[in-house]
């Protein structure tokens, strides 16, 4: 790939600022959309994008615009790092925009809520005609704090075709931002919408004060809920053994920049979830995903009782402390690793 590669981010929010600084290290001429003109006007004329990334400085290789037609046409490969809710509705408005051979890069981590669609899924109905095989999907324990600092991260990108997944790589690849491939689409997906369940459900313990053994068990059963359901969507359990398994379950659940952590924790001093939203003033993406979980868990046929507990406290009012002691309460059964047979191909 050229350095003069020019590359579109979708949008401004602190995980696509991040990449965008990634790719525009890389050489790449980097034009990064919003729909706010202040926050274009801040991102150009101070190099700053302070309610995501406080004072961090971006490089002069990135651009801001509203415009996405600016943004998009041209561009090599276009990364959507949007919340799950607006997906869709970024997705038809990118469409005209897109060139014949344009890698599209998601780094979104949900199902859409109605549909309980995965995210490349939703992209591939708005993008009828696009060889799926263009869709890549990025995933793994990234925090953007970190990334914006170069700080060393390892990350993985999957597809079903394997030379989309390598330009991704080849686009985002340097120093301190190595990346992995796999043809695991519905593994990297699942990892990395799941995990932020289970970050809720740390948050949560911790906040009352259960401890490193409460939240340990909590995330190592919360990793096989996660298989469980991964598997039976079709994916390959390895894969939740990865980056986007375990590792961005481990980085989420202990880490200070987690906003689902934060989330859980705040839910535990008794706070309501629509206070805990107001408070955060960004997106929470475990809360509705813990609503599509428990509905693909029953559609699937899955037990997921971390997840059972987590919805009757996010939307049945169930107290916090009483949700983790009726978890702690199941009866006690044998131990099991295997998850499923999986039916998973990769690339030939």
């Amino acid at each position: 790939m050229s350095n003069s590669t020019k590359v579109a981010v979708l949008v401004a929010g602190s995980w696509g600022t991040a990449i965008a600084s990634v790719l525009a290290g890389n050489g790449h001429e980097v034009l990064l959309w919003s729909r706010s003109e202040e926050q274009v006007r801040e991102i150009n004329t101070e190099r700053r994008n302070r309610r995501f990334l406080g004072e961090a400085v971006l490089s002069e290789r990135i651009r801001a615009t509203t415009s996405m037609q600016e943004a998009a046409e041209g561009a090599r490969a276009v990364f959507i790092v949007a919340p799950s809710s607006a997906m869709r509705e970024i997705a038809s408005q990118l469409r005209p925009h897109l060139g014949p051979e344009t890698i599209l890069v998601h780094a979104t981590k949900g199902f859409e809520t109605g549909t309980l669609k995965r995210m490349s899924e939703v992209l591939a109905d708005e993008m009828q005609g696009m060889d799926p095989g263009r869709i890549v999907v990025l995933s793994g324990p990234s925090h953007a704090e970190e990334v914006i600092q170069q700080c060393p991260t390892t990350v993985v990108v999957a597809s079903q075709d394997k030379e989309a997944a390598e330009a991704a790589q080849a686009l985002l690849t340097n120093a301190y931002f190595r990346v992995y491939t796999t043809p695991d689409v519905v593994g990297i997906e699942v990892g990395g919408a799941l995990k932020n369940i289970i970050a809720l459900g740390a948050g949560l313990s911790d906040g009352l004060g259960f401890g490193d053994n409460a939240k340990a068990a909590l995330m190592t059963r919360g990793l096989a809920e996660i298989a469980r359901l991964g598997v039976a969507m079709g994916a390959n359990p390895l894969t939740f053994a990865g980056l986007a398994g375990v590792g961005d379950l481990v980085v989420t659940c202990t880490s200070k920049h987690s906003r689902n952590w934060r989330a859980g924790s705040m839910l535990a001093q008794g706070l309501s979830l629509s206070e805990v939203l107001s408070r955060m003033g960004m997106v929470v993406e475990g809360v509705k995903t813990t609503q599509a979980a428990h509905k693909l868990s029953r559609q699937y046929g899955i037990e997921m009782p971390i997840t059972d507990e987590l919805y009757l406290l996010l939307f049945e009012g169930k107290e916090p402390r009483s949700a983790v002691e009726d978890l702690m309460g199941r009866d006690p059964t044998h131990e099991s690793v295997q998850v499923a047979e999986s039916s998973h191909t990769g690339w030939s």
